[in-house]
């Protein structure tokens, strides 16, 4: 059992954040979850909804505990919430909330890609929210995650649906690659995070130990199904993206993808001495299925 520790969660109710959640409570981690949207607790967890994190509602409950993952953010805009309201903005506001909280350490999940060189409007709201969170003098690790991969996660989620079609399809020529990282190994790297000084005011890229192109990526995750494979001229899948709010990929989804961005594992494993997980032997079982 490890030492008494309050955490505080934000986006909840998201993929990775039950995935976390789960793995804290089995730690018997006093839990101070928060998300717009309703979800069912675990034990040591207390549940706080909240549509806009207001100070009121939240700076006495959440004040002097030991850490604060941040996990909300969005990765396609509307004409609601853009990226600078929700990735920068209210980073910003967390951000100012951690410190008259007393709260002694942030967790923040960019994005793989991020940098002072980008000209993505995604990765420019991610860049402006590290630097907040860098200007804030709070003890913070920053993690820069490719796809994060599960049995509910939007990529996979997105293949099954694909496959229930009968066609997955491949924008352009599949050839840009990604490195998929399995979400139990990204919830035990971020607990770590939070209990080791050796993450303390880090950026490190969150990636698994295969480097795959996404057809290979594909052609592994169907290959039991024998789904057909349709590759789709690039132009197009933009144009669809542009022109329908549901189309299959959104213009960002597209732009990553394509963008064919390396993370350094190595500095990963060395700092987090984890034996992680690979995702490709979990789609040869089908784990993820």
């Amino acid at each position: 059992m490890v030492k008494s520790l309050k955490i505080v969660i934000t986006g909840a109710s998201g993929f990775i954040a039950k995935n976390l959640r789960k793995h804290l409570s089995e730690k018997n981690i006093e839990l101070l979850s928060i998300s717009r949207n309703d979800f069912k607790i675990f034990k040591c967890e207390s549940k706080i909804i909240s549509a806009n994190y207001d100070e009121k509602n939240l700076l006495k409950k959440i004040n002097n505990s030991d850490a604060l993952i941040h996990l909300v953010g969005i990765g396609k805009q509307s004409v609601n919430t853009d990226y600078d309201m929700i990735n920068t903005k209210l980073t910003n506001h967390i951000v100012q909330l951690s410190k008259k909280a007393k709260i002694k350490k942030i967790v923040y999940l960019s994005g793989l890609g991020v940098s002072s060189n980008t000209s993505l409007s995604y990765f420019i709201s991610k860049y402006n929210a590290e630097k907040q969170i860098i200007n804030s003098g709070l003890n913070y690790t920053i993690f820069r995650p490719s796809y994060i991969v599960g049995k509910d996660d939007l990529f996979t989620k997105y293949l099954k649906k694909q496959m229930k079609k009968g066609e997955i399809k491949i924008p352009g020529s599949g050839k840009y690659s990604i490195q998929p990282i399995y979400v139990n190994d990204v919830v035990r790297v971020i607990f770590e995070s939070i209990t080791e000084l050796k993450f303390k005011n880090k950026i490190i890229d969150l990636v698994g130990p295969d480097s795959v192109t996404f057809e290979e990526y594909v052609k592994l995750f169907s290959k039991r199904n024998k789904t057909r494979i349709k590759k789709i001229n690039l132009e197009r899948a933009y144009h669809e993206a542009i022109t329908h709010s549901k189309s299959d990929f959104g213009i960002d989804d597209l732009n990553i993808l394509i963008g064919d961005f390396k993370g350094n594992y190595k500095k990963l494993s060395e700092i987090s001495k984890i034996q992680f997980q690979s995702v490709l032997k979990l789609l040869q079982t089908c784990s993820l299925l």
